[in-house]
């Protein structure tokens, strides 16, 4: 089955869809990452919002085909073959390259290793910086009492 036949069969791709508040506008806003931040709906409720979007999006998508025009891909149901180019100052490149030779890796090895660590460290500080916060709320709402 082809692509084009196989897209014309889910009038909506799978999308990432996000719904957050918008304090601007006072009301839940939808976007799809696909479509950019242009494309979007206002809902009172999240629900609402979503659902909005979604017609928007498979009427964008029919048109879109009626016109013979590109559909934008999911990314979702995109392929990924593990590469990405990157282009650093040679001063970064030759610093990640020695520091990769002292710790016996490749240098890819230690740029997944770096980019995985950050990721963890950023969630485990967040998940920290929270527990603390509602610690220190705790104990104030006891020593109020």
């Amino acid at each position: 089955m082809s692509v084009e036949s196989e897209q014309s069969t889910d009038p909506v791709p799978h999308y990432a869809y996000r719904v957050v508040w918008s304090p601007e506008d006072e009301e839940y806003i939808a976007t799809a990452l696909e479509w950019g931040p242009g494309l979007s709906w206002l809902g009172a409720d999240p629900c609402e919002a979503l659902r909005g979007l979604r017609a928007l999006i498979d009427q964008a998508v029919a048109d879109l085909r009626e016109d013979g025009k590109p559909v934008p891909e999911s990314l979702a149901d995109r392929p990924y073959n593990g590469k990405v180019l990157l282009r650093m100052p040679s001063s970064l490149h030759r610093s990640l390259t020695i520091d990769a030779a002292e710790e016996g890796v490749s240098v890819n090895q230690l740029a997944i290793g770096r980019l995985s660590a950050e990721g963890r460290t950023s969630l485990r500080d967040r998940l920290i910086s929270e527990a603390r916060t509602e610690r220190r709320d705790v104990l104030d709402r006891f020593a109020d009492s």
